[in-house]
Parts: C-alpha cells; structure tokens; sequence
C-alpha cells in the first residue's frame, strides 16, 4: 500500500533557518529517505515552495481563482512523502523516523493513496 506522509510547519519558522540549520535537517532527512530507497519503499518526495507561492482555485458555479492558500492554519503543507508501506502501522513507524529526522515542531499526516492513474505514479 502506498502512503502519502504531508509535513506541516510553520513557513516563518522554517523560512528563517540559515543555510546551514535547513543543510543539516535535509542531511537527516536524507538518512531516512536513503534507508526507505534501499528498501524499494521510497516514491516521490518533494518539498514546496511557500504559500506565498500559491494559488488556489475555489470551486463554484464559476471557479475562482485567488492567490495564495485556501486553508487558514498556523501550519502550511511544506512537502510531502510518498512511501510503500505493508500496513498503517509501518507508516506511522516511518513517519516517527521522519519527525525525529526534523528539528521543529510541526507534524507530519499519513494518508494512504490510491493511484489514479495505474503506472504513472507508483514507485
């Protein structure tokens, strides 16, 4: 079963790590992402850039297009996992992995997938 895990955080406090603090979360991230891809479980992993980046289209009788988020939150989707797991609990037990691996509050949402669009998407 594939699991998508979304890492939140505060953009102001995650944007204002020097080079060296956001080098040094990414380095062990990329512990965890090196044992997941040895394992065959790791899928896509991205980081997004910030809300202040965005544009979000409301769904209506005409959509609406606005800039920026749609969600109001003290915690902004940052990026996102994608991980082949056996079960919820393996999930978890990797997104554990994952939040050690960051020095900040946050959390991270585990969410399993379905493919849309059998073959484009799985690892």
């Amino acid at each position: 079963m594939l699991y998508a895990i979304l890492c939140y955080d505060s953009e102001d406090v995650v944007g204002s790590w020097s080079k060296e603090e956001d080098a040094a979360v990414m380095a062990k991230l990329a512990v965890v992402e090196d044992k997941l891809s040895h394992e065959g479980r790791l899928g896509p992993v991205a980081r997004l850039l910030p809300t202040t980046a965005a544009t979000t289209i409301r769904k209506g009788a005409e959509p609406l297009v606005l800039d920026g988020p749609f969600a109001e939150t003290k915690e902004q989707l940052l990026g996102f996992f994608i991980v082949d797991c056996a079960d919820l609990d393996e999930a978890i037990d990797t997104a554990k992995d994952l939040a050690r691996a960051s020095s900040s509050a946050g959390s991270y949402e585990i969410r399993p997938l379905a493919v849309f669009k059998p073959g484009s998407a799985a690892p």
